[in-house]
């Protein structure tokens, strides 16, 4: 018996190897192998190599190169970095309340938050941080990474700051202890009129849903009967706020979005019947920087008929990345799935395997072969599907919008783009800002900022600026292009004196997007009809733009701590 029992043993190790080999295509072995070869290159680097090597960042630096081979969003995130990659999407993160700019290699204090650390310490907007822990902090080791590094940190400790504060030129010395910062992905909500309610939300984060219900509940009280929900420039985040957040909308049994991969079996995200807004007149705005958990929402609205979309093509991205974490606390997010839409269709944009530079430039050809200004000019690579009403719709890039509004070319000259792209506006209005603080703080809403600062003149007080600081003057220019400077550099003036909300309420007046959307609920026309079939299932075009340049994004250089 024992014999016997070894022989099957044997047997069976032999038919298992067998059909591992055969059947798997030695994948196991070509995984050892390979992980063996890198491992002695390492091995053989750092024994024998000419000069001393440091293996750790040979790896640091050959990761990102392999994930790359895979798809345009697997990456690699270093420990140093992990932090500041979740603290949008976490909700808060733990620092001294500040956001910050940099100008001429030191630290501006843009705006301090509201009964946070920094409020209490006594740091107030337009401080300029010159120490940090009674060390000299200015010059070109200034950048936002190491300001992050060292103003933010565990809660309740302290950090002592140096700061120069405008007018005066005796250093202050301010010790603030740090505390849990809220980072809100909701940043406007207010009624456009009297019947619509308007939210904007940047980003689909831990706290997003709540959120959300505390800005219905606000809207609530004012009476809205229609409701805007804003994802122009959302990149995304988390997929289960974007499916709750649909949920809140959408009728019982519905399709929300389903996520399927090699190693990932389908998966699908339904609505429950609990939201408490099924019936509301509902439009969605998205533009080319709407993506990921943005393009979910939009998808669900839009294949399931409940709800109009305006603005212009969303990003195109399709692809599910779990987060993986190593035991340096250093992080891959490696995509394990793909999106798809109620109706079938995955939003993922095409994209070659390693560096493909047409991905990488995709909005800038975009934007080149005249789509941002055309809907004729929309390139649609996937095949046809249809909503629920029997509407076509495409997959292979993104969601199209139902109502298309293009950018705006009125009054762009070079000295505009030359003015805006140089970061010009953005100084001129921090040092408007810092000058006129005082003067400024008398007026609360940013209708009363706008009115003040057009009997100011902004728009001459700037050109005088950028004329002494490098961008002659150009009298025709400026005159085409007054309305769009006086946009600009009145929006960072209210920006930097308000907050957010104020500032989104500003751009928002003239938005050719907002105006086509009061009149779709002023017409009853909210929810998509069953095509007709003689009149073709082209969507509507719009005889209106919308300039987005520098104003309605929310400028890159501003960062907290």
């Amino acid at each position: 018996m024992p014999l016997w029992m070894a022989l099957c043993v044997i047997l069976g190790i032999l038919v298992g190897t067998f059909y591992a080999n055969h059947f798997s295509g030695n994948r196991l072995n070509i995984i050892n192998s390979s992980g063996n070869k890198l491992n002695n290159l390492l091995h053989i680097v750092d024994d024998q190599y000419v000069d001393t090597v440091n293996v750790n960042d040979l790896v640091e630096k050959a990761v990102p190169q392999i994930l790359s081979e895979l798809d345009p969003h697997s990456v690699y995130i270093a420990a140093k970095d992990v932090q500041i990659a979740n603290d949008d999407l976490k909700g808060s993160f733990s620092g001294i309340g500040i956001e910050f700019t940099i100008r001429k290699d030191t630290i501006r204090v843009q705006n301090v938050i509201g009964n946070g650390p920094a409020e209490r310490a006594g740091v107030m907007a337009g401080d300029k941080i010159v120490e940090v822990d009674d060390s000299v902090f200015v010059g070109k080791k200034v950048t936002n990474e190491e300001a992050m590094h060292r103003l933010k940190g565990p809660r309740d400790t302290k950090v002592k700051l140096g700061i120069l504060r405008y007018g005066e030129t005796k250093l202050r010395h301010i010790t603030v202890t740090r505390g849990e910062i809220p980072m809100k992905s909701i940043t406007a909500s207010y009624m456009l009129d009297d019947e619509t309610g308007y939210i904007k939300i940047k980003n689909f984060g831990e706290n997003t849903y709540p959120e959300l219900l505390i800005a219905l509940a606000k809207l609530s009280q004012e009476g809205f009967s229609n409701l805007v929900i804003d994802l122009r420039s959302n990149t995304g985040g988390y997929l289960a706020s974007a499916v709750q957040i649909a949920n809140e909308f959408l009728s019982k049994g519905q399709l929300i979005v389903y996520t399927e991969g090699r190693k990932s079996p389908r998966q699908e995200y339904r609505s429950d019947g609990r939201g408490s807004y099924q019936k509301m007149p509902l439009v969605v705005l998205i533009d080319e920087a709407s993506a990921s958990a943005s393009e979910i929402l939009a998808g669900a609205v839009q294949d399931n008929d409940r709800g109009t979309i305006i603005g212009r093509r969303s990003f195109g991205k399709g692809l599910v990345q779990q987060p993986i974490e190593f035991s340096d606390h250093s992080m891959i997010r490696l995509t394990i799935a793909r999106y798809y839409s109620p109706s079938g269709r995955c939003i993922q944009k095409p994209y070659t395997s390693g560096s493909d530079k047409s991905y990488e430039e995709d909005l800038l050809n975009r934007y080149q072969h005249g789509e941002f200004f055309s809907q004729d000019s929309i390139k649609h690579t996937g095949p046809e599907y249809h909503t629920a009403n029997g509407r076509v719709v495409y997959g292979g890039g993104g969601i199209t919008p139902d109502i298309f509004v293009p950018e705006d070319t009125v009054g762009m000259t070079s000295y505009y783009k030359e003015a805006s792209m140089t970061g010009q506006i953005l100084q001129f209005a921090f040092n408007y800002t810092d000058e006129n603080r005082a003067r400024l703080k008398q007026y609360k809403t940013a209708v009363e900022m706008e009115k003040y600062l057009k009997a100011q003149n902004s728009v001459e007080k700037f050109v005088d600026w950028a004329d002494k600081n490098g961008l002659k003057r150009r009298n025709l220019m400026v005159k085409k292009s007054y309305k769009l400077l006086e946009r600009y550099v009145n929006s960072r003036i209210i920006y930097n004196m308000l907050d957010e909300e104020a500032w989104t309420e500003y751009l928002n007046q003239d938005d050719p997007a907002i105006l086509q959307t009061l009149k779709l609920f002023r017409e009853g026309k909210a929810f998509p009809q069953k095509p007709d079939a003689s009149a073709g299932q082209k969507q509507q075009k719009v005889a209106c733009a919308f300039d987005y340049r520098g104003t309605h994004i929310k400028a890159s250089y501003i960062a907290h701590a």
